[in-house]
């Protein structure tokens, strides 16, 4: 793979660099809108990454898992488990950045062990021992034997260019190698995901969630990556990065910086589900239904969903082909 040379559009760059500047104005954070902030991640991250790879949790029932402990009637244990898990393994995120460790092969590791305890305790936590095939993927992983040896590559690769090139393109750098090396018999893309956060968190982003609804997008942009055409797959990784920015800018802003609320809106390109009605053929309540199911892309900020035009013009454009 290619990684010596920058395949992030400088655009897409300068406009995620420079959100972060205008983040780190707000520092030192206010702890209850982090709390609330890490609640909502949470939640979503987990939802998401786990959709992604075919658990049928809905968001609430997600929420109500990891949250307050339930059972869903008709889900399986194991998506249960993966769902608690998932919370576990953002946990020790949060715990390896307040004591400001290295990553290291054991860490990786570890967030594999968290994610298929329960599920598959032979294997969590450790190398595969056997050769796998990718669904969906036209990449070949390496064989199993190769893993081990491929994997301090990987590391070796890290310490050399952490520090070295914007964290935003570090963090995808890092997905893709994981993903494609395929370290795991089960599991990878969920580590994968998650160790990119990590770096994302260590440099003082928010974590990046990939959405649910841009999974078939995802998978397209990683074949392309692996055949050695990162482009899309960078501006992919780089949009969600933004938009967990564009996310903590609303938090932090004040009364004062916003204005009017529809001025802020403008400004970081969210509007409320009543404006959006405006906009399509669709109620406000209806709306915030899709926003709650995780058909139409939105973030919860205080107690009002908020969408985007963009993501207006994508469901509309899903349904059509539906």
């Amino acid at each position: 793979m290619k990684s010596d040379v920058s395949h992030i559009n400088p655009s897409l760059l300068k406009s995620i660099e420079g959100k972060k500047r205008e983040l780190d104005k707000f520092r030192p954070f206010p702890p209850e809108i982090v709390r609330k902030l890490n609640e909502q991640f949470m939640l979503e991250w987990t939802y998401n990454s786990n959709a992604i790879e075919g658990n049928t949790l809905t968001l609430r029932e997600t929420e109500l898992v990891i949250n307050r402990g339930l059972t869903i009637g008709n889900k399986t244990l194991k998506e249960h488990f993966e769902a608690i898990n998932h919370k576990e393994g953002i946990q020790y995120l949060y715990e390896f950045i307040e004591k400001k460790m290295e990553l290291e092969e054991k860490v990786i590791l570890e967030i594999h062990r968290l994610i298929l305890k329960n599920i598959d305790d032979s294997e969590a936590g450790a190398y595969r021992k056997t050769n796998v095939m990718i669904l969906r993927a036209v990449h070949l992983p390496p064989s199993s034997v190769k893993v081990p040896g491929l994997m301090q590559e990987f590391m070796e690769w890290y310490y050399h260019n952490e520090g070295k090139m914007p964290a935003a393109e570090l963090a995808a750098w890092v997905h893709h190698k994981l993903v494609y090396i395929h370290p795991f018999i089960d599991g990878n893309g969920r580590t994968a995901r998650l160790i990119m956060n990590l770096i994302l968190l260590q440099y003082g982003y928010p974590p990046a969630v990939i959405l649910n609804m841009d999974r078939k997008k995802y998978y397209r942009v990683l074949k392309e990556a692996d055949r050695e055409r990162y482009n899309n797959y960078f501006d992919f990784i780089g949009r969600s990065i933004e938009r967990s920015l564009l996310i903590y800018l609303n938090a932090f802003k004040s009364q004062a910086e916003q204005g009017s609320a529809n001025d802020a809106e403008d400004k970081y390109g969210y509007i409320s589900m009543k404006e959006a009605s405006k906009l399509c053929d669709y109620g406000m309540e209806y709306l915030s239904y899709l926003a709650r199911t995780g058909r139409l892309s939105a973030i919860k900020i205080s107690r009002n969903w908020m969408t985007t035009r963009e993501a207006l013009a994508d469901y509309a454009e899903r349904i059509k082909k539906n």
